[in-house]
């Protein structure tokens, strides 16, 4: 799993033209599902995310999680994470999981989220999102499982 982490004083999502997943203070997501990730990805990911340390403390230290300062975390998902672009000028994306059980790896990866106590908002899954975001640093973190992962 391939996810795009970006500390926000707000953000939101408009899916089909319709009001969608929005939060405060957080983090907005973007997660790409790879054709070979599993639950254990999922679970991974999440809990990484959950308790990376990148809001301030007292001291101007970037030492506090997305639980230690209240926020929420929306989460979009976005198969374009997953492009191949060694070939030519078009992305590939034969890496990314087939929509029915990225879906589910979506869901997954929130449900662990909110079942470490944080408020989720999402995106809608494969549908045309315009994504709004006041980034706030800007700070913008890039994990990938398949680099630091202990499977």
């Amino acid at each position: 799993m391939k996810a795009v982490i970006q500390r926000c004083t707000n953000a939101n999502v408009i899916a089909d033209g319709k009001p969608a997943g929005k939060i405060d203070n957080g983090l907005l997501v973007l997660l790409g599902v790879n054709q070979f990730d599993t639950s254990y990805e999922a679970e991974l990911l999440a809990d990484k995310i959950v308790k990376l340390r990148i809001f301030t403390d007292e001291n101007d230290k970037m030492n506090l999680s997305v639980k230690d300062v209240g926020g929420s975390i929306l989460a979009v998902s976005n198969f374009t994470l997953c492009a191949d672009c060694k070939k030519g000028h078009r992305p590939s994306f034969s890496h990314a999981m087939e929509p029915v059980m990225a879906n589910k790896l979506y869901e997954e990866f929130c449900g662990h989220i909110s079942s470490a106590g944080i408020e989720v908002g999402k995106g809608v899954f494969g549908a045309d999102m315009q994504v709004n975001i006041n980034a706030d640093g800007p700070i913008t973190i890039v994990l990938d499982t398949d680099i630091w992962s202990k499977k």
